[in-house]
């Protein structure tokens, strides 16, 4: 890279155009979101606190949801604060290193939440699979590993593109169609050939996305397989609830990222690639404390046990 190419790279600011229009409709969109996002923060703030007052809730399948609730939080916060400063402002730009650190962070987010999904659903086919087992195959020291291998999984990954993406001479517009800084929005403003790069990106993507999915279809092909041999009629219709919800937050999820990043650049536009995002920054957040814990007896059990404290204490007071 020459050192003309460099300065470039370094010193200028990038343009977002984002996804809202400078209009009322465009306003009552931020305002939409906005509530989505404080509605999200909430609801997994409050899951966290949850599982970590109740000791009925300090097992596996909760530690790793807190895990999950944590990830969203973060990686909303990362996307959506910064969107609603550029619209209301008019500003619109972003610094090389404030663009640099939102693709650190998001990468390691998604990369963490596909891995997390996973590890739940591993532990939702060992509880209902082989619940003898479980003490075994899924205890509070596995759960624990497996946090840690998610968080650190995303996070190697996370380097290797970020370092990659950041050193790319951008030598030409500056201008990204896109509401955050997102690899493939970055990459079609490189003015160099980034083929083999984004091969890179095709096989990182077949290992955080399409290998997590195939996992997670084929835990729940299991587990469905075990429900449907059930006697109880009550416990099936139950369980095929449960399962159905959880699967399309996956698919939702999964098939946004699958269809971003592992097909040809060729069969979506900017636009597509915009509103698939959203669904994985902004709606996945708020949907997940809803499917996976909100809709759960422990969970609504220990939030009337914390609030029924917390106001008999303040009746005391008072």
């Amino acid at each position: 890279m020459m050192r003309g190419e460099t300065n470039q790279t370094f010193e200028r600011d990038f343009i977002l155009l984002g996804i809202l229009d400078p209009d009322q409709y465009g306003l009552l969109l931020l305002s939409l979101i906005l509530i989505i996002f404080m509605v999200a923060i909430m609801g997994n703030t409050v899951l966290i606190l949850l599982i970590h007052l109740d000791a009925r809730l300090h097992t596996p399948m909760y530690i790793l949801l807190q895990h999950l609730s944590f990830t969203d939080i973060l990686n909303t916060s990362n996307v959506v604060p910064m969107m609603a400063f550029n619209y209301l402002s008019g500003r619109k730009s972003i610094t090389f290193a404030g663009c640099g650190l939102q693709i650190f962070l998001y990468i390691i987010f998604l990369g963490v939440e596909c891995l997390i999904l996973t590890a739940m659903s591993y532990d939702r086919y060992v509880a209902i699979c082989h619940p003898l087992r479980y003490p075994i195959l899924m205890n509070h020291r596995i759960s624990v590993i497996l946090a840690t291998v998610c968080w650190l999984g995303g996070t190697i990954n996370s380097i290797i593109h970020t370092n990659y993406v950041l050193l790319l001479p951008y030598c030409g517009t500056r201008t990204i169609d896109h509401f955050f800084c997102e690899v493939p929005a970055m990459l079609r403003l490189s003015c160099v050939d980034t083929s083999q790069y984004e091969e890179r990106v095709y096989v990182s993507s077949v290992l955080f996305f399409l290998i997590p999915f195939s996992t997670i279809l084929i835990s729940y092909s299991q587990i469905l397989r075990i429900v449907f041999h059930m006697k109880s009629k009550e416990a099936q219709k139950k369980a095929f609830s449960t399962c159905s919800s959880h699967l399309a937050v996956v698919a939702m999820y999964y098939g946004s990222c699958i269809f971003t990043y592992l097909t040809p650049k060729s069969s979506h536009t900017p636009g597509q690639d915009k509103i698939l995002a959203m669904s994985y920054t902004i709606l996945a957040p708020l949907l997940n404390p809803i499917i996976y814990s909100l809709r759960n007896k422990d969970v609504l059990c220990a939030m009337k046990k914390v609030f029924g404290k917390a106001l008999s204490h303040r009746n005391e007071n008072f």
